[in-house]
C-alpha cells in the first residue's frame, strides 16, 4: 500500500466529527470553492461558483449550503483574498466587504474563521503527498527549514511557514505589494511602460494573471507589432502553450522569469532553507513550458549568493484544492484550543460535577462551544443549553462571577489574549538569543495564566487574614526561602512583626509557639516537603491561620486555610524553579498592596508615622510594598 492509498483509507475510516460537518471555503476575486469536512482530514462535495454571480459572502455561501441540504455547518473556516485585520473585511480585488461577526450570525455558525488565503495555503504544505507536489530545478530541503510560499492569481500571494517544536508557524504577508525590481533591458522597458498607468509598481502588477496581460501590451509596444489585440490571460496562456504565438511565449518565459526573481527575494528574505512553494491559479496551468523557462535559471541568479540559492529546493504544488486542507488545519486547531488551555475552563471541568442538573448544560455547552459563549446573547445561549436566562446567570455566579458579562471578559482573556500561553523546553545546544527568548517567554506566559487562573475570593481571604495578623511567619525551604525572605521585608515595612525561617526545625519550632491571630505564609514549589508540612500541622494546631502559596493540588494546598494557587509547567525534580520563584514573588506582591491598600495596616508604613488611612500615606505603602 502506497503512502497516499494509506493517507486515503485513514480518512475514510476516521470517525465523524460529533458536531456535524464543517464547512470549509477558499474565496478568491474569481472563483469561491467551498467543501465539507465531515471527519479529520475527509474533504467531500468539493463545487466551485463563480463570485460574479453572486451579491456577497452570506449569498454566496448561502448557496453552497443549499445545493448540498443536509444538516447545517455549525463551524466554518472561510481563506480569502484579502489581508484581515479585525472584523471588517474589504476585498481588494471585489467588490465585496463584510463584517465577520454580522456574517456568522446571518449564517447561524457557531464558529467563524476567516483567514488570509495564503496563510491556509501555507498550513496546507506540511500535508502534501509527494505526488500533490512538483519539484523545478534542484536543491535539497533542510530538515525543520522555514518555507517560503508565492502563488500568482488575481494577485500575488506570499507566506511563510516557520517551524516552532511540534507545529508550524503561518506568517501574514503581503509581500505580493513590494516594488518591483527588473533584472534586465526589457524588464526595464516594462516597468516603464507600467508607471505610465500607475505611480508604483509592485511585483503583483507583473506577476499575476493581470500581469500577464500588461506584460503582453507592453511586449507588443517594445517589439513593434502593430495591430495586436489585447488578450486576457487565460487566452495568453492557451496561446503559449499551444505554440505558434511567439509574442505570448515571450510574455510567458518573461513572466517566469519575474517569478524566480520574486521567489529568490522571498527566499532570501525569509531564509527558506526547507523550499520555495508554487502555487496560485495561473502556473498550474502552464504544465512542461514553466519546467522549460527561465524561472529557476532567474531563481539561483542571485551573484555571491548564487550557490545559496542553488542549494533550496523550488516545487510547484499540483494538488487541486490545497487551501482548504489548510483552513481545515485551522479550524481544527481553533476548535482544539477552545476547550484546553484556559484555566477558566479547566475551572468549569473540575467544577462540573457538583453543578445543578441545569448548570451543567451550561456548562457542557461552555466546553463546546467557548468562542460562541463568549459572542451569543443571554436567550441564544440559554436556547442552546436547554434552560432559562436566570440559569445561566445563575451559573456564572456560581463559578464566582458577578453575572455574564464579568464571566464573559474572563473567558474572553483566556481565549483570545495576544501573548499565548506556552512552555518552551530550554535545550543545552541553545544559542544565547534563543536560551533567552524562552526563558522570558516561559515567564510572560506563565504571569499571564497566573492573573487568569487567579481565584479573586482566595486573594480576598488571604489579604483579610494579613490585615488582622499580630504576627506573620514566612516558611520556605531551598529556592523558596528567598521568596519567604522578601516577604518578611514587604510586611515588616508595615510595622506587622514579621519573620522568616528556611530551617525546618525552626519552623516547627517557631510554629509551635503561634497561636491565635497569627499567620503563616508556607510557600512551596511542590508542596509536598515532609518538614514543611509538619510545621503547618503544628501551626494550625497551635490555633494560627496558613496561608499556602503552591501548587492546587498538593497536600500543602490542601491543609491551609486559604490556598493561592501557582500552577506552572516548569519540571522542578531536573531544573531550578525559576518561574515559580517568581510567580510566588509576585503572589507575595499582590498580598502585600492588597493589604496596603485596604488601609487595614495595623501600624503606619512609615518611620515615626501613626496609622493613617489618606491617599498619600496608603500611596506611600504600595511604594514601599512593591
Amino acid at each position: 500500500m502506497t503512502i497516499e492509498e494509506e493517507k486515503d483509507l485513514n480518512r475514510e475510516s476516521a470517525p465523524e466529527f460529533g458536531d456535524g460537518p464543517r464547512l470549509l471555503a477558499d474565496i478568491g476575486a474569481t472563483n469561491a470553492r467551498f467543501a465539507l469536512e465531515r471527519a479529520p482530514g475527509r474533504v467531500e462535495a468539493i463545487e466551485v461558483l463563480h463570485c460574479g454571480d453572486y451579491a456577497g459572502i452570506v449569498d454566496v455561501i448561502q448557496a453552497y449550503l443549499r445545493q448540498q441540504g443536509g444538516p447545517a455547518p455549525r463551524h466554518a473556516a472561510i481563506a480569502i483574498a484579502n489581508p484581515i485585520d479585525g472584523d471588517h473585511v474589504k476585498m481588494t480585488n471585489r467588490d465585496w466587504q463584510f463584517s465577520i461577526e454580522e456574517t456568522r450570525r446571518a449564517l447561524g455558525f457557531d464558529t467563524l474563521l476567516v483567514v488570509n488565503d495564503f496563510t491556509a495555503l501555507a498550513m496546507a504544505l506540511s500535508r502534501l503527498s509527494t505526488g500533490e507536489r512538483v519539484q523545478v530545478g534542484g536543491g535539497e530541503p533542510a530538515p525543520d527549514g522555514v518555507i517560503g510560499l508565492i502563488g500568482p492569481g488575481t494577485g500575488l500571494g506570499v507566506s511563510g511557514l516557520i517551524p516552532a517544536e511540534d507545529r508550524w508557524i503561518t506568517l501574514g504577508s503581503e509581500g505580493g505589494h513590494t516594488t518591483f525590481a527588473p533584472a534586465d533591458e526589457r524588464e526595464l522597458f516594462i516597468l516603464q511602460y507600467a508607471w505610465r498607468e500607475m505611480p508604483h509598481v509592485s511585483s503583483e502588477r507583473f506577476v499575476s494573471g493581470p500581469g500577464l496581460e500588461l506584460i503582453h501590451r507592453a511586449l507588443a509596444e517594445r517589439n513593434g507589432v502593430a495591430g495586436v489585440q489585447p488578450l486576457n490571460a487565460a487566452d495568453i496562456v492557451t496561446r503559449a502553450v499551444a505554440g505558434g504565438d511567439p509574442l505570448c511565449a515571450e510574455v510567458i518565459d518573461c513572466f517566469c522569469a519575474m517569478l524566480g526573481t520574486v521567489a529568490s527575494d522571498l527566499a532570501l528574505t525569509l531564509g527558506s532553507v526547507g523550499g520555495i512553494y508554487i502555487g496560485g491559479g495561473v502556473v498550474p496551468r502552464l504544465g512542461a513550458l514553466f519546467q522549460r523557462s527561465s524561472f529557476r535559471q532567474r531563481f539561483e541568479a542571485k551573484g555571491r549568493f548564487a550557490d545559496y540559492l542553488a542549494r533550496i529546493p523550488t516545487y510547484l504544488i499540483t494538488a487541486p484544492y490545497p487551501a482548504l486542507q489548510g483552513v481545515s488545519a485551522i479550524l481544527g486547531h481553533h476548535l482544539q484550543a477552545g476547550t484546553g488551555g484556559s484555566p477558566l475552563i479547566e475551572k468549569v471541568r473540575a467544577a462540573l460535577p457538583n453543578l445543578s442538573k441545569a448548570e451543567q448544560r451550561v456548562a457542557r455547552l461552555l466546553l463546546e462551544q467557548p468562542r460562541s459563549f463568549v459572542n451569543d446573547p443571554v436567550a441564544d445561549i440559554a436556547h442552546h443549553a436547554d434552560v432559562s436566562q436566570p440559569t445561566v446567570i445563575r451559573f456564572c455566579r456560581t463559578m464566582g462571577f458577578t453575572g455574564l458579562s464579568d464571566f464573559r471578559l474572563k473567558l474572553a482573556s483566556g481565549l483570545t489574549g495576544t501573548v499565548p500561553v506556552r512552555h518552551s523546553q530550554v535545550k543545552a545546544g541553545d544559542a544565547a538569543p534563543d536560551l533567552s527568548a524562552k526563558v522570558l517567554d516561559n515567564t510572560v506566559s506563565a504571569i499571564l495564566s497566573l492573573r487568569d487562573g487567579l481565584d479573586p475570593a482566595a486573594v480576598e481571604l488571604a489579604i483579610g487574614l494579613l490585615q488582622k495578623a499580630s504576627r506573620i511567619e514566612f516558611y520556605g525551604a531551598g529556592n523558596s526561602s528567598i521568596v519567604a525572605l522578601d516577604g518578611q521585608y514587604k510586611f515588616f515595612r508595615f510595622r506587622i512583626p514579621a519573620v522568616a525561617y528556611a530551617d525546618p526545625r525552626l519552623e516547627a519550632m517557631a510554629a509551635e509557639l503561634l497561636g491565635p491571630g497569627d499567620v503563616v505564609v508556607a510557600i512551596s514549589s511542590s508542596g509536598r516537603l515532609p518538614e514543611l508540612l509538619h510545621a503547618v500541622d503544628l501551626a494550625l494546631a497551635a490555633g494560627a491561620a496558613v496561608i499556602s502559596i503552591t501548587a492546587s493540588h498538593s497536600p500543602l494546598a490542601k491543609k491551609a486555610t486559604v490556598n493561592l494557587a501557582v500552577d506552572h509547567s516548569e519540571d522542578i525534580s531536573t531544573h531550578v524553579s525559576m518561574i515559580s520563584r517568581i510567580l510566588h514573588l509576585l503572589m507575595l506582591d499582590v498580598l502585600a498592596v492588597g493589604v496596603a491598600v485596604r488601609g487595614g495596616v495595623r501600624r503606619a508604613g512609615l518611620p515615626g508615622s501613626r496609622r493613617s488611612s489618606d491617599a498619600g500615606d496608603v500611596g506611600a505603602l504600595v511604594s514601599h510594598a512593591s
